[in-house]
């Protein structure tokens, strides 16, 4: 009887302690799946680019983009679109980043778009919707084929929808009847002359996900993530940072506030949430806490109507 429960326990692969030394964790299971991801790109695409603004999601993208082809350099070059309201840490971390790493950063920037007098500024001072034609028009000039995007399914409805290979036509619109299935972890990059695919390595990630990673792999990340004393108004029930994109209005009270940032985007329209979370441990107790998804508490550009994000996507928007 014991040596039939020993061999079966060997079996199993567990150690003496019960354990089970060969079972990846589901953090090892993610990494996994988006290295084979980077991996598959690089081998099936010309000319891939990585979407890379500083933001969290794009530095874990980059992180495992890094680990999958090291000791090589990434057979990549990164992508940014700058509203021009980008907050200025991010941007510093940007470039120290890519300076780091001996990166090649394309900058599609709205406010040369505006100053060309083809974009025009929006009166409620947001500039995420007009970031649609500097992505595209760079995607097409510089003849990208592949796309890479930190978007989650489980951030928005409309990205719960797309596949981690998301077909786009030759304008960059996104058809949902397009969709192709993805069984066995499977992707069909096929496409025609024009066309691209959009790539989500972090689709099957959870934003707690994300915040477990950093802090198992040490990454860094811009100040703006962690609690720190700020100078806020309210607008819509979020805490927006004054700026020349706007705000305040008439009637909106500046006031120092401890806040941080769940998720980095245009300044008029990335809300900040009241925290005192300094720490790593304290922002993933934070999150695993919060019952609202980081774009649904602090994105004012996808409360414009129920299809917003949907609507950008079939645009061209990621």
């Amino acid at each position: 009887m014991t040596t039939a429960t020993t061999a079966t326990t060997v079996s199993e692969g567990a150690d003496s302690r019960g354990g089970h030394p060969f079972r990846l964790s589901h953090l090892d299971v993610l990494e996994s799946e988006a290295v084979h991801i980077f991996r598959e790109v690089a081998g099936e695409f010309e000319n891939p680019v990585l979407l890379f603004s500083g933001g969290k999601d794009s530095i874990v993208m980059l992180h495992l983009a890094l680990k999958a082809f090291a000791p090589a350099a990434i057979p990549f070059s990164l992508l940014h679109v700058d509203t021009g309201h980008n907050f200025p840490e991010v941007l510093e971390y940007r470039d120290r980043v890519v300076a780091r790493h001996g990166l090649r950063l394309h900058v599609a920037s709205v406010q040369d778009y505006i100053d060309r007098g083809v974009l025009r500024e929006r009166p409620d001072g947001t500039r995420n919707p007009l970031q649609t034609l500097p992505l595209t028009e760079k995607i097409q000039s510089e003849r990208f084929d592949a796309v890479f995007g930190g978007g989650r399914r489980d951030e928005e409805k409309a990205r719960a929808k797309e596949r981690v290979f998301s077909l786009r036509d030759e304008f960059s619109q996104w058809d949902p009847r397009r969709q192709r299935p993805e069984l066995w972890q499977l992707y069909n990059g096929r496409h025609a002359p024009g066309e691209h695919v959009r790539v989500f390595p972090l689709s099957n990630w959870t934003e707690l996900d994300v915040w477990q990673y950093i802090a198992r792999e040490d990454i860094e990340l811009p100040g703006i993530y962690f609690a720190h004393e700020r100078e806020v108004f309210e607008r819509a029930g979020m805490w927006l940072t004054a700026g020349e994109w706007g705000g305040p209005k008439a009637g909106e009270t500046v006031e120092t506030r401890l806040v941080r940032y769940r998720t980095v985007g245009d300044m008029s329209c990335t809300g900040a949430v009241d925290s005192d979370a300094t720490t790593l441990d304290a922002v993933i107790t934070e999150i695993a806490a919060s019952r609202l998804t980081e774009r649904g508490a602090t994105r004012a550009d996808d409360k414009m109507s129920e299809a917003a994000m949907e609507d950008r996507k079939r645009e061209g928007y990621f």
